[in-house]
Order: structure tokens, then C-alpha cells, then sequence
């Protein structure tokens, strides 16, 4: 497996003859946005509807690379700990983050970071590199969401109402991700040749 320079959206929007910081900072505002974005939009699906967040979180990691990937999930949570509504419904805030989706939203942070690192190693240039990468960044929220979910309302209840009915969705999103993170990681590659 090879190991890429640059993660796929630093290599698409090249820095040259403009400051890495710059780039970076619009590459948090605007994944920081397609977040918020993904957690409003909810999707009639069997057995619950879903959001497209988990997706969204596999593609800024896989795009953005471990490192920026993370510090965008970092600041999408400071923005919904400041009270900005970014998050699924209207609630934001610090007592937003004691509430049964708290666990979750936290894992985004290492789910994108896995899927970043997983991206930047060469993992996802194979089929079965990009279903395990993805199968195991799609997993973390759901440990760290159900362990939470478990504090609260204990493991019965967190498993049967926190994984089981989200796993169909789990599912389709990841794949998705996978597809549209080939795509771009295709271009990226082809920039670089």
C-alpha cells in the first residue's frame, strides 16, 4: 500500500501561492457546514428515518485527510457547544452534550480521523481496503453513542434502541461514502499524476 502525500482535498485545492492555513480554515467552514447541513436533512428510511451525517463524516475524514478531517469534526462540536444549531433538531448548547446523542457526536471526531488516516495509507485504493475502512470509521460512533446511551438508559435499551434499528442505514450511508470518497480520491489521483 502506498502512502499519499496529501489527502485528496488538500491535493485537488493545492496551496500554491496561498497560505496552508487559509485553505484549512475554509476546509473547517465549509465541512463545519455541510455537517450542520447533514444533521437538518432527514431522510424516510426503514426502520427509522435517518440523518446523513455518519456519511458525511466518513467523506470529510476520507477527503480532508486524519488531521484536518478531526479538526473538523472538533469544531462542529464547538459550534454546537457555543449554541449554534448545527446539530439533528433545534437544541444546541453544553446540556446538549449530557443528552442521549452526546456519545455519538463525539465518536465523529475519531471516526474521521480513522477514515482520514485509512485514505492517506492507501487502504481505500481496494475494494475491500475501502469496505473495511469504512466498516470500522462507521463502527466508532456507534461504540462510543451506545456506551453513552448505555449510561443513561442502560445496555439493553442502548443496543435496541441505539445500534439495531440505525444498522440498515449504517450500512447504505457507508457504502455511499465509499463511493463518492473513490471519486474523489480518483481525481486527486489523477491531479497528482
Amino acid at each position: 500500500m502506498t502512502t499519499r502525500t496529501l489527502p485528496p482535498m488538500l491535493s485537488l485545492w493545492r496551496a500554491d501561492g496561498q497560505p496552508g492555513l487559509l485553505r484549512a480554515a475554509v476546509l473547517v467552514v465549509l465541512g463545519t457546514a455541510l455537517m450542520a447541513l447533514s444533521a437538518k436533512v432527514q431522510v424516510p428510511f426503514f426502520p427509522v428515518p435517518m440523518t446523513m451525517q455518519t456519511a458525511v463524516v466518513l467523506l470529510i475524514g476520507g477527503a480532508y485527510g486524519w488531521r484536518l478531517g478531526g479538526l473538523t469534526m472538533l469544531a462542529y462540536l464547538a459550534e454546537g457547544l457555543v449554541g449554534l444549531p448545527v446539530f439533528a433538531g433545534l437544541a444546541a448548547g453544553p446540556a446538549y452534550f449530557a443528552g442521549p446523542t452526546a456519545g455519538y457526536l463525539v465518536g465523529f471526531v475519531a471516526s474521521a480521523a480513522v477514515m482520514g488516516l485509512a485514505v492517506e495509507r492507501g487502504w481505500t485504493r481496494s475494494l475491500a481496503g475501502m469496505a473495511a475502512a469504512v466498516a470500522v470509521a462507521s463502527l466508532i460512533p456507534f461504540v462510543t453513542g451506545v456506551a453513552w446511551l448505555a449510561v443513561l438508559v442502560g445496555p439493553t435499551a442502548a443496543i435496541s434502541g441505539g445500534l439495531v434499528p440505525f444498522i440498515p442505514a449504517a450500512i447504505l450511508k457507508g457504502a455511499l461514502a465509499g463511493v463518492l470518497l473513490a471519486k474523489i480520491d480518483g481525481a486527486a489521483q489523477r491531479r497528482e499524476a
